[in-house]
Parts: C-alpha cells; sequence; structure tokens
C-alpha cells in the first residue's frame, strides 16, 4: 500500500512538473508562426475569401490561456471596389486554464481593436456579404438522419458553472455601407462599446458610443442578469438613448423568460424634442409640408407596453404633439387575422396647421381635374380578416376652418362589416349625429349614411367654411344616404336616398326681394340701391329631396316670407353633372311667413335652372309669366307703400316681362 502510495505521488508529481514545463516552456520554443500559413489557408477554405493576418502572433499559456493576432482582414469577392470587407488592426482574448477544470470561466480580456467592415452591393444587387462559407454539396436524407440521431436534447441549462468577464470592448470601429443600387451611402464611426461586471448573476453594465454619418449617439445601461439558465429567466433592461443631442429615449422593464414566453413589459419614455429640428440635424428636407411652419416642432410620448410575437398592448400612452395631447391605449393580436383595439382622447387640435399649404392645395386638385387615372383596384381581403373595436373623442377641433365641439366616433368591425355608431359631434350651437356602415364583402364596397343635424347656425358655419354669406337660420336636417363602389363615378351612379333640410328664421344674403320691389320706378325698375347687403328674410325654407342612381329630385321645396313665397322643383343628375330645376318666386299680399299655409296669390316671377353644374343657365320662364294675371296689385302695394306697380303700356309684353324680372334681380343676364 506505501509503494502504491509511493508511486503515485511520483507520477502526479511528475504530471505537475510536465504541465509546468509545458505551460512555461511551450510558448519559448514552439515556432507559431509557422502555423499563420495554415491558419490562413484553413480560414480562406472555410469562407470562401482570401484571409491573412499579421506577423506579430503572441500565445499565452498559464495562468491565463491568450492569444493576440494583429491585421486580420477578410477580403471581399473580385468584382467589389471594397479589396477588403472586414479588417481587424488587433484581437486579444486571455482567460483563466484553472477554474476550466470546475467549469468556471473567468476572462481576463476580449479586446477588438479598431474593427473595419466594408459592405457593398453593386449595381446588379449583389452583396459582397452573401454566399460565406464554402460550397455545399445538397444534403441526402442520410445525413439528415445521421443529424438527427446525433442531435442531444437540451435541458436549457449551460454547461459552466459560472461566467466573469474583466475586460470587453470593441473600440474605434468603422462601418461603410454603400448600395450602389439605389446610391445610399451610410457611414458608422468611432464605434466605441464596453461591457462591464460580465457574469451570470449580475446586471451587465452597457455603454455604447458612436458616430452615424457624423451625428452622435449614445447608449448607456444595463441588462441582466440573464442567469445560469439563459432564456428561462426574465432579463432586466434598462436603457438610456441620445442621439443628434437633441433625442433622448429611455427604455425600462423586462424581457420574460425569452425562451419560453418571449414577451416584453417595458417603459418607452421619448423626451420632449422637435422633428424638424431632427430632420436638419440629419441633413435632409423635413418630409412634411404644412400651412403652418411652426407645427410638429414639439413631440413627446410615453407608454407601456407589453407583448409578444402573437400580441402587442399599449396602455398609459401620452403622445403630445406641438399644444395637442394624446391619451391612448391600443391592444393587437392574432397578426395574421388582425384584432385591434384603441381608445384615443384627446384636448384639442387645429387640423388646419398639419394641412398641405393652399397653394399646393390648389395645384394638387387643378392636376386631378386635367389628369385622369385610371382606378386603381383596392384589396379589400385584409379588411375582411380584421376585427376592430376603437373608439376617439376629442374636445375641440377645427378641420376646414369649422370649428367643432365633443367629437365622439365609436368603429366597430367583423368579417368586412364596420360600422361607425355613434358619430356624434356639437358645432355652431347645434349638434350633428350620424351612424355609417361600410360593407366590404363584396369587390364593390357598399356604405350607407344617416344623419341628424339639429340647431346648427348655418350663416357662421357657412362664413366659416367657405368664407361666403349664403344663407343664415338655424338649420335642421335629417338626411338617409347609401351609395355603392369606391370611386367617385360609382358613387355618383349609385347614389339613393332622401332627406330634408330646413332653416328657420333666416336669410338668403346677396338678393333683398321686397327692397327691391319697394323701391321700384317705372315698369318695377331699381330706381335707388341701399348701402346695405342686400338679404331676403324668411321665416321657413326647406329643401325635400330624394335621390335614385344619382339624380337628386327637389320636390315642393320652398322659402316663405313676409311679402315672399319661393318654391322650387327639380333635379340635378350627379352623373351628367346638369341641373333641371323651375323656381316659382311669388310677392304675396300678407306679412305673414312661419305657420302660414294658405295658398296666396300674388306677382309670380318663375325662373328655369338648367344646364351643366359649372355653368348653369338661368332665365325666365317667359310662357308662364306673360299667360298670367297679376291678382291682388292694390293690396301690395298698400303694404309696400310704394308707387303704381302696373305694369307701363308702352313696349312689347316680353320687354315688360324682362323688365320687371330684371328689376326684381339686378344681376340676372338677358
Amino acid at each position: 500500500m506505501k509503494s502504491l502510495i509511493k508511486w503515485g505521488l511520483i507520477l502526479g508529481g511528475l504530471f505537475v512538473v510536465l504541465i509546468v514545463g509545458a505551460v512555461f516552456l511551450v510558448p519559448q520554443f514552439v515556432d507559431v508562426q509557422k502555423y499563420k500559413p495554415k491558419i490562413e489557408e484553413l480560414v480562406t477554405q472555410q469562407t470562401g475569401r482570401s484571409f491573412s493576418m499579421g506577423d506579430d502572433i503572441q500565445l499565452s499559456v498559464f495562468p491565463w490561456v491568450g492569444v493576440s493576432l494583429t491585421d486580420l482582414n477578410l477580403g471581399s469577392p473580385k468584382g467589389f471596389e471594397a479589396r477588403e470587407m472586414i479588417a481587424v488592426k488587433r484581437f486579444e482574448v486571455r482567460l483563466k486554464v484553472m477554474p476550466l477544470l470546475s467549469r468556471r470561466i473567468e476572462v481576463a480580456t476580449f479586446v477588438v481593436d479598431t474593427p473595419r467592415f466594408f459592405l457593398e452591393r453593386t449595381r446588379e444587387g449583389k452583396a459582397n456579404w452573401e454566399n460565406i462559407g464554402p460550397d455545399k454539396k445538397p444534403e441526402t436524407k442520410a445525413d439528415l438522419k445521421k443529424q438527427d440521431k446525433s442531435a442531444s436534447p437540451s435541458d436549457g441549462k449551460l454547461p459552466i458553472e459560472s461566467l466573469v468577464v474583466g475586460n470587453f470592448s470593441i473600440l474605434n470601429g468603422l462601418v461603410s455601407y454603400v448600395d450602389n443600387v439605389t446610391g445610399l451611402k451610410k457611414q458608422v464611426t468611432d464605434f466605441n462599446l464596453t461591457l462591464k461586471d460580465i457574469s451570470l448573476d449580475k446586471p451587465i453594465g452597457v455603454k455604447l458610443s458612436a458616430t452615424i454619418d457624423g451625428k452622435p449617439l449614445t447608449l448607456d445601461g444595463q441588462a441582466g442578469p440573464v442567469g445560469k439558465e439563459p432564456g428561462k429567466e426574465d432579463i432586466a433592461l434598462d436603457f438610456t438613448l441620445k442621439a443628434l443631442e437633441i433625442l433622448n429615449i429611455q427604455l425600462k422593464g423586462k424581457v420574460l423568460q425569452p425562451m419560453a414566453a418571449g414577451k416584453i413589459a417595458m417603459d418607452l419614455d421619448v423626451a420632449p424634442f422637435s422633428p424638424r429640428k431632427l430632420f436638419s440635424l440629419l441633413g435632409q428636407d423635413f418630409p412634411v409640408s404644412t400651412q403652418d411652419p411652426k407645427v410638429l416642432d414639439n413631440l413627446a410620448l410615453k407608454a407601456k407596453v407589453t407583448g409578444s410575437a402573437q400580441a402587442v398592448s399599449i396602455s398609459e400612452g401620452l403622445l403630445v404633439l406641438d399644444d395637442s395631447k394624446l391619451t391612448f391605449l391600443a391592444e393587437a393580436k392574432a397578426f395574421d387575422k388582425p384584432d385591434i383595439k384603441f381608445d384615443l382622447a384627446l384636448d384639442s387640435i387645429d387640423l388646419d396647421r398639419y394641412l398641405p399649404p393652399s397653394e399646393a392645395t390648389g395645384e394638387s386638385e387643378q392636376t386631378g381635374k386635367d389628369k385622369k387615372s385610371d382606378k386603381t383596384e383596392i384589396d379589400y381581403k385584409p379588411l375582411r380578416k380584421m376585427i376592430l373595436d376603437g373608439k376617439i373623442k376629442v374636445g375641440t377641433m377645427k378641420a376646414s376652418n369649422i370649428s367643432i365641439q365633443d367629437f365622439v366616433a365609436h368603429v366597430i368591425g367583423k368579417n368586412g362589416v364596420f360600422d361607425l355608431d355613434p358619430l356624434a359631434l356639437n358645432l355652431y350651437q347645434g349638434s350633428v349625429a350620424s351612424k355609417a356602415r361600410l360593407d366590404v364583402r363584396k369587390n364593390d364596397p357598399e356604405t350607407n349614411v344617416t344623419l341628424d343635424v339639429k340647431g346648427v347656425q348655418a350663416g357662421p358655419l357657412l362664413k366659416d367654411a367657405i368664407q361666403k354669406e349664403m344663407i343664415e337660420g338655424t338649420l335642421d336636417a335629417a338626411i338617409t344616404l347609401g351609395m355603392t363602389g369606391d370611386s367617385a363615378e360609382m358613387v355618383k351612379k349609385s347614389l339613393t336616398g332622401k332627406g330634408e333640410l330646413k332653416f328657420i328664421d333666416g336669410a338668403i344674403v346677396g338678393i333683398d326681394i321686397a327692397n327691391t320691389v319697394r323701391n321700384a320706378g317705372s315698369g318695377l325698375g331699381l330706381t335707388e340701391k341701399s348701402p346695405e347687403k342686400p338679404r331676403t328674410d324668411f321665416a321657413e325654407l326647406k329643401i325635400p329631396f330624394t335621390a335614385d342612381k344619382g339624380v337628386v329630385t327637389i320636390k315642393d321645396g320652398g322659402l316663405i316670407s313676409p311679402l315672399l313665397r319661393v318654391k322650387a322643383d327639380g333635379n340635378a343628375n350627379l352623373v351628367k353633372e346638369d341641373l333641371d330645376f323651375r323656381v316659382e318666386s311669388k310677392l304675396v299680399a300678407t306679412l305673414k311667413g312661419q305657420g302660414d299655409t294658405k295658398d296666396r296669390s300674388g306677382l309670380m316671377i318663375p325662373l328655369l335652372i338648367t344646364g351643366p353644374f359649372t355653368s348653369p343657365k338661368i332665365r325666365p320662364d317667359l310662357k308662364s309669366m306673360i299667360g298670367g294675371s297679376l291678382p291682388d296689385t292694390e293690396n301690395i302695394k298698400e303694404i309696400l307703400k310704394t308707387k303704381d306697380l302696373s305694369i307701363p303700356e308702352e313696349g312689347s309684353i316680353e320687354d315688360k316681362a324682362k323688365g320687371a324680372l330684371k328689376s326684381l334681380m339686378p344681376g340676372l343676364k338677358n
């Protein structure tokens, strides 16, 4: 037994001596340089690219196993301007020997000094980073079976007990990208990455800095710990990204069980910055042209983001855009059949400030009129798959110079049918309520809309909307419309429905029929003009209509006013874009307005309005006018207290009729 122990000690001591000798003597006597050509040849064979390295090769064995290499170069294929695809000035790694025996890895140094990547795409679309590696023969079924047998199941644990890295650095890196197809050129310089406190059970510090096309970027924070079973434990992240000295983004949260659940739970905080200034610093034109050049100058975002590959959810969202604040939440899942929910609440916004300048708008509209473009087919298949449930609230809003308050909308969609119910808003002392349905189950979408307007002041609305004073009064309306198609032509041809517009206690601005008669001289001619803008007050103006296949018909439309009754009948063909109306204006001997249903006789002036929308013809219906009589003349004179309204004897009947008509409507041409 003693002899056995003795020989055991001798053999053990001899083994230690051999190890120590190898550790100290191998680096001294082994000619590492003679292996350099072998290494270069092996890398060339494995990558299919030329490879070379410098003569300064250093090798250490104990107590640190280490290697230091210089001037590493991996070439580009033939036909590329860059001779090298990857170049590294110095590469060094050193790790401790003894801890390896107990499955502990201790790395003293891992340094990549001055790495340079030259990425290039030729005009033919070939890239120098493609097809790296030796030519592979097609795999046979036998090879695949062999791989399956050789594959061993993994329990997710690392084959090591611990990992400690002292210095991990990438210094002074460069990435150059040239795309000769698009002409795009990008360059990243001064790339530096330092990882601190690398281990399995502690957070890893990350510090990155770079210059992208001359613009600074930094990333600072920490990640981890990753745990001894990476992918099964949550990984905490806390990073701050700064770019161009104005962009500051904070991201804090966790990656939940990356290999199992694969979920994220993050807090995103984008500090206020100017998008306009950002593009200016990037040396690019701002992509949006707006009526107000001061908008899009302040943007900030906060939100909680959770999600996975199957679903994403955003909560506690706050978006600040200039003077507007939007709170929101959203959820999307089943991306192959999108199921989307959102709830948006905006305090106030002036949309007109964000529209293109009016000059640009005018040019685009004119171009659209001059050029006839072919109808583009719209693919409605994605909408047929979509499930949608969205709510929008806006406190105050300005659009097309119209002021809107308390805007509320709720849209629900499934299986290609989308319902907007309700859509409600307040404007100009009144309210608007609407419902709409869009059905895209067929190739040509079908749309149905109902509109209910109550108590809207038409005068201020039209003045703000079209900058014209045409009509005043309180507007009530009830409209139901249906249409098919997704182009203007299809909509016009298929338009059906009915409705009524009613104006109460208002005026038609620009025409004053009663005053014209009141100031009539001989033959109803106008002898003086009022310094005030002419207007015809009315108690009620009613416009009922029906629509059928693009033809809008007005029947029994009329205006009731003291001294005046107007009746309108006819139709507007939206397809042919022409008008065919008969308007009867009648002066009556009564001051009664709204509520007067008696069929009053009086002085009638019939008009025919015909022709295209762009240039309609307005002319008197002379036959009806000449054939009629002028009852109640004495009563009209008494009410209006004017001179004799009888028609003078001289002149033809046609001249008398035209003269009377021109006195009532001075702007009317012969």
